[in-house]
């Protein structure tokens, strides 16, 4: 757990996630990530000097997914859980031109739309949410072929309609570590249930990050070191390109 540790109070440093006082909501699917991310969120609470509360958090997707194995983990750890019945996969058809291929996009909004609720109802303030490293990365590339835009995942921000904040405590922490961390710390991990589990887009780009490794040694390492190393305009901004006497920059 040291390194899923390091890289969650390094994020926590940097962009000032977690702060006195906060009550967080974490939302917990069952999957390795989540798994590691409430074990790693308790062992933070305890040594961070920070006075917070957290409380696990599952949606159900009316999918006849039993959150019992994540509950019996929680008592275990000593850490409060919550479960919504949301019963979204019916929302999800019915408002799909196409019932039996349902917008995964949707899907995703919904949930994290029912796990905000849940944690307003909670009296939380904050939600901590498990994308990792490679989620970051993935998230760029879907943005940028299937929007025509420059976006990613980001570590804090603050949903203004519902009041709360959105954290992701683990954008430091490649995936192949959670993998192994999981594995060592022997934590009870609930299959998805999901029927269209590993058919989506961002398992395409998880797919192609993959064959960028094999062409470029450490292409991930130095694509997620690109998404911070920008400067404060858009790469074609006009006040860049021609400068503010309307004439072309010349190239450094």
């Amino acid at each position: 757990m040291k390194k899923t540790l390091g890289c969650l109070r390094r994020a926590d440093q940097d962009f000032k996630l977690i702060e006195n006082g906060d009550r967080i909501a974490v939302g917990v699917s069952g999957g390795k990530d989540s798994m590691l991310l409430i074990k790693a969120m308790s062992l933070y609470r305890l040594f961070s000097k920070k006075e917070i509360s957290i409380t696990a958090v599952n949606v159900g997707m009316g999918l006849g997914f039993d959150p019992a194995p994540i509950k019996a983990y929680c008592d275990e750890i000593g850490v409060e859980f919550a479960f919504e019945d949301a019963r979204l996969l019916e929302v999800v058809q019915a408002a799909t031109k196409t019932p039996d291929k349902p917008s995964c996009a949707l899907c995703a909004k919904l949930r994290r739309g029912a796990l905000n609720s849940t944690a307003v109802k909670l009296g939380c303030n904050k939600v901590a949410l498990a994308h990792h490293r490679d989620d970051v990365l993935e998230t760029f590339l879907m943005s940028m072929f299937y929007e025509g835009r420059l976006n990613t995942l980001s570590p804090i921000s603050y949903l203004s309609r519902q009041q709360i904040t959105v954290i992701r405590p683990f954008v430091y922490l490649p995936e192949k570590h959670i993998i192994g961390a999981v594995r060592r710390e022997q934590l009870p991990i609930v299959p998805s249930v999901c029927p269209y589990d590993g058919y989506t887009n961002r398992q395409r780009m998880k797919d192609l990050i993959k064959d960028l490794r094999h062409m470029v040694p450490r292409a991930d390492e130095m694509m997620f070191f690109a998404l911070s190393n920008i400067e404060g305009y858009n790469l074609w901004d006009k006040a860049k390109l021609f400068g503010t006497d309307g004439k072309i920059e010349e190239e450094e």
